[in-house]
């Protein structure tokens, strides 16, 4: 059931990998940042935190609710914080409309936010029986349960598989064109459940609905090509000689795009002579050439940061801005 007033909804919310974050933006007195996912602040307050309220940072979030909750557990670090709805896509826009020039770096959390699983009543999770809508922001993109219900079967089949990796999709699809109409959670989580016959239920790590759950969310807000425009602009926007860039991914779709996009575009030595050839002025130096994980630690206190993936890169001037 959802709170009577969710802008009052009070969690414990802890960050994933704040204090890797912290290091891998290399924090700074009166530095601008931005917080491409506010979410509920949790990263945005440990960057103000990190230098005692001396620096800025640019708050942004599809979810308009979600934005109301951060303004409020935000309001104490007063100017030093700017909140913004829309979506990190349109961070060129976004930056423009409030003179946010050159920021010194940009964290992104990919991960759906403690509200959204917990609190808001869109059928983000199969742990209650929700309506199938899944929209980080309500006024845009197809729900859900659209693409559920009016999805042809092969082109369904196709989501589950290319953004869940779901093995089972083709029977999956089959199922629920057959189930239709299907119009909560809890129904598709059951029948998903029916579907994926489990030798030993008791090894799985994961719920059987959850890689689909995961691809009709990814296709429902376009997250993956959201991910690669911001990939493509991010390097312009930053400041040009030492700009951070820092990004958690949840699943392995989302990080091999960050992981390709920098290794692609930085410093590093080619492999081979046809990519030397290919090789244009790299955008990125590459912080950490392995992806960083949290610590033992943060997985036993925080089970949801067990596979959370941070990616690190530094913005590196082009050819034409040097000479």
């Amino acid at each position: 059931m959802l709170a009577t007033n969710q802008s009052d909804w009070q969690p414990n919310h802890v960050p994933v990998m704040s204090d890797q974050v912290i290091e891998a933006l290399h924090i700074k007195p009166r530095g601008n940042y931005i917080d491409g996912t506010v979410g509920l602040g949790g990263h945005t307050r440990a960057i103000l935190e990190a230098t005692d309220n001396k620096c800025t940072v640019l708050g942004i979030d599809k979810d308009p609710q979600v934005l109301k909750i951060a303004k409020k557990r935000l309001s104490q670090f007063g100017n030093s914080v700017i909140l913004a709805q829309g979506n990190y896509a349109n961070l060129e826009d976004i930056c423009n409309k409030h003179n946010f020039m050159q920021p010194d770096g940009l964290v992104l959390d990919l991960g759906i936010s403690s509200f959204q699983l917990e609190q808001n009543g869109r059928g983000f999770s199969f742990l209650r029986d929700e309506y199938l809508d899944m929209r980080m922001n309500q006024t845009d993109s197809i729900s859900a349960y659209e693409i559920i219900n009016q999805t042809p079967e092969k082109e369904l089949a196709n989501i589950i598989w290319k953004y869940g990796e779901e093995r089972q999709s083709r029977k999956i699809a089959k199922a629920i064109i057959n189930h239709r109409p299907i119009s909560t959670t809890g129904e598709l989580a059951t029948l998903v459940e029916k579907v994926i016959h489990r030798r030993r239920p008791s090894r799985q790590k994961i719920h059987p609905a959850t890689l689909t759950f995961q691809a009709i969310r990814i296709a429902v807000n376009d997250e993956l090509e959201q991910l690669k425009k911001t990939l493509n602009i991010v390097h312009h926007l930053l400041e040009p000689k030492s700009g951070r860039l820092a990004i958690i991914s949840f699943h392995s779709l989302e990080d091999r795009i960050v992981k390709n996009h920098i290794r692609d575009n930085s410093s590093q030595k080619p492999r081979n002579r046809w990519e030397l050839e290919e090789r244009t002025s790299p955008l990125w130096l590459q912080i950490s050439k392995k992806v960083i994980k949290p610590s033992a630690n943060e997985i036993h206190n925080n089970p949801r940061a067990r596979s959370a993936r941070l990616r690190v890169a530094e913005a590196l001037p082009i050819m034409e801005e040097i000479e």
